[in-house]
């Protein structure tokens, strides 16, 4: 038998099925990895990636593919490219709006889980922060590293991870849609002969 016939196609769907139930849950978990460091939860776009791994879970169990698939790559696309094109300058920005609307416990919790007090040197606000401070750094020594650098080295790495496993497998969401446009204008050769496709 030939591959490209009904065969080779069935299979190859169902191959790429299991890959993107795979990359769905590779999604999902390298996102709420940086998400589960508490510094990037205001980032939409991490959970914008968390989103399209679920929904890519969902069309994998349910095997919708097509159209579906089509916009997913469009979305997972202008995620993954967002992810890294984001800036170092952008990100400072994104977390220091971020730390001013967080509640004063979760910005202790985030000093002490990452031994850090305050989060840049900008302002008068910073010797606010750093005297509030419970970090186990504060009782060591008289200075204590920034959260703001912490966050950045965090932020960054998580950013560019889930930038190139998006980028990267929003490429087979095309090959899905084609397999798909292929097997769906194949005849089963097991069918009946003179029945409808």
């Amino acid at each position: 038998m030939v591959c490209g016939g009904f065969a080779c196609s069935k299979n190859a769907l169902c191959a790429l099925n299991v890959v993107y139930m795979l990359v769905g849950l590779l999604l999902i978990g390298v996102a709420a990895w940086g998400k589960g460091l508490g510094l990037v939860s205001s980032i939409h776009i991490i959970g914008g990636v968390i989103a399209v791994g679920v929904f890519l879970l969902l069309i994998a169990v349910a095997g919708l593919y097509m159209i579906i698939l089509g916009l997913v790559f469009i979305f997972q696309f202008g995620i993954s490219c967002s992810c890294l094109a984001i800036n170092r300058s952008k990100q400072t920005d994104v977390i220091n709006a971020s730390w001013w609307v967080m509640s004063n416990k979760t910005r202790d919790e985030l000093e002490r889980s990452f031994d850090c007090c305050g989060l840049f040197n900008l302002t008068t606000l910073y010797q606010q922060d750093y005297a509030f401070c419970t970090a186990i750094c504060k009782s060591r020594s008289s200075t204590c590293q920034m959260c703001g650098e912490k966050f950045l080295k965090h932020s960054d790495k998580a950013l560019k991870i889930l930038g190139g496993v998006g980028l990267f497998f929003s490429f087979t969401e095309i090959l899905g849609v084609w397999l798909a446009m292929r097997f769906r204008n194949q005849k089963d050769p097991r069918a009946n002969p003179s029945a409808f496709l």
